[in-house]
């Protein structure tokens, strides 16, 4: 076995061990620590105000994030922009139908 491949082995190794989760300790049915009821409710409550305040920091970010964000069209752009495709799109249904019927002049467009 050369060096190079005892270091690849090495780096492979190390790159599964990181990627294999750890066991959580915290949720150990022998924890000695949770074996009463009111320190178990003690642990849920804690959970539950954690989890309340992550949910109060994602709220408040993506506040932070919508800020400046529209809904596409709150402007009118929407509007505008549809009525301009409706017009030329017409404009060239009779431009279409004009060459059909013999006009050369509408079929340069």
């Amino acid at each position: 076995m050369t060096a190079y491949s005892t270091v690849y082995a090495m780096v492979c190794a190390a790159v599964i061990a990181a990627m294999v989760p750890v066991t959580a300790l915290a949720d150990d049915p022998r924890d000695p620590a949770m074996r009463s009821a009111a320190a178990r409710a003690r642990d849920a409550e804690m959970t539950r105000q954690l989890n309340l305040q992550q949910a109060a920091m994602v709220r408040a970010r993506d506040a932070r994030y919508a800020q400046g964000w529209q809904t596409p069209g709150s402007d009118g752009s929407y509007a505008a922009a549809r009525a301009r495709y409706e017009r030329d799109l017409a404009q060239w249904r009779q431009a279409v139908a004009a060459c059909r019927a013999g006009d050369t002049a509408a079929c340069a467009r």
